[in-house]
């Protein structure tokens, strides 16, 4: 079947208020870098969405707004048709951000001088969460095998939760930085310690569309009614979509009390109401956007490809790990320089490309690049030569 939608059109970006690509001189030094860092696509969000929008626009009058029984019936709809996971739809909770919802979630489920766990390296946002509430971070550290495959130490898990009284586990998943999409037997594994040892999970699914041929994607409510009462499912369409600028999220919430208590706070706050060209922006993603998504995952499943003959053939000192979801590439670059300063160098001044540095992600990220290949082939093949070039000077 042909394609219906052009993702190899590059769309000037600059002088839209871009935080990818309007703030790389002050964050990164130089004007000219190329931006491959932040988890924001350089795609036009589906025209479903986009003529959605123009229509509310159209109307002229921005008011307050609800989320709609119809809007609800979409999200839940949509989790049914592609996740096989069906729940209440009187669970779903909106709110601006996944981070918004799991810092919340962190002061409401813990008191000061609890102890959080994550799964590093890991979204480093998860740290300053947890740190800003006067909680205390439990780091369960991924390991690497040789097979270049990042893998659960269950046993590890177990004992740090039992030895520091772990009141709550944030679960990337799928796994940002690294790329994984844990199994169903992984998933089921994690679950069935959180509910032994009476640990909550806030389970960040905000990648879960986004993931690749032979791997699947499964809400970690669905596993058992015993493991959802013990878990918020926070998903957002941003990412599936790029739409994060739309700042519209949802947690999934099947404990009626601290429903309430999580929509209470939200009141408090003033951000629990969605953003009118949200509204029916989400909607319009969740009911069309279908064919949109399953060609934009063949073009990223494309990049992938080109990424790794790349970097085996023309990156040397450099491996990459093959990202089984999201949109974003996790490259060993040890052989080069474990130090962070010189990495740093090595892009910004250097190559003018950015990706992320790797110890942002946590220590055990150091030596480590994230690569955001969610953009125009064009454009992703630019930010490997540029960087190659500085290899080779180097």
């Amino acid at each position: 079947m042909a394609s219906m939608y052009n993702f190899d059109k590059v769309i000037e970006r600059r002088g839209t208020a871009s935080v990818k690509w309007d703030q790389v001189e002050t964050m990164f030094g130089q004007a000219d870098i190329l931006p491959m860092w932040v988890a924001d696509m350089d795609f036009e969000a589906p025209p479903a969405a986009i003529e959605a929008m123009k229509e509310r626009a159209a109307h002229g009058i921005f008011g307050y707004t609800y989320r709609s029984p119809s809007y609800l019936e979409a999200v839940a709809s949509w989790q049914e048709r592609k996740h096989q996971w069906s729940f209440d739809q009187s669970w779903i909770v909106g709110c601006p951000g996944v981070v918004t919802a799991l810092s919340i979630l962190v002061e409401l489920l813990t008191e000061p001088g609890d102890n959080v766990m994550i799964q590093v390296p890991v979204y480093h946002p998860f740290y300053r969460i947890i740190s800003s509430h006067g909680r205390n971070i439990v780091a369960n550290q991924l390991v690497l095998t040789e097979s270049g495959r990042y893998e659960l130490d269950l046993a590890e898990m177990e004992r740090q939760i039992i030895e520091d009284k772990v009141k709550i586990l944030i679960l990337c998943h799928p796994h940002n930085p690294v790329g994984r999409v844990w199994t169903k037997e992984e998933l089921t594994e994690i679950g069935n310690l959180c509910v032994k040892h009476g640990v909550f999970v806030l389970s960040d699914e905000i990648h879960g569309d986004i993931v690749y041929k032979g791997h699947k994607h499964i809400p970690f409510a669905s596993l058992s009614d015993a493991i959802a009462k013990q878990t918020v499912a926070c998903i957002a369409p941003s990412k599936t979509f790029n739409i994060a600028g739309l700042h519209s999220s949802l947690a999934i919430i099947a404990d009626p009390e601290l429903r309430e208590r999580f929509n209470f706070r939200l009141q408090t706050f003033a951000i629990s109401m969605e953003n009118c060209f949200a509204q029916v922006a989400v909607e319009a993603c969740y009911r069309q956007g279908e064919q949109w998504l399953e060609e934009l995952l063949a073009y990223l499943q494309q990049n992938i490809d080109v990424m790794e003959q790349f970097v085996a053939y023309q990156l040397p000192g450099v491996k990459m790990y093959r990202p089984e979801g999201t949109y974003l590439a996790w490259f060993d670059c040890r052989e080069i320089s474990a130090d962070p300063e010189v990495l740093k160098d090595l892009m910004f001044n250097k190559a003018r490309v950015a990706f992320n540095e790797g110890s942002m992600f946590g220590a055990e990220g150091a030596g480590f690049l994230r690569v955001n290949f969610g953009t125009p082939r064009s454009l992703l093949l630019e930010g490997l030569e540029r960087f190659e070039k500085a290899l080779k000077q180097k």
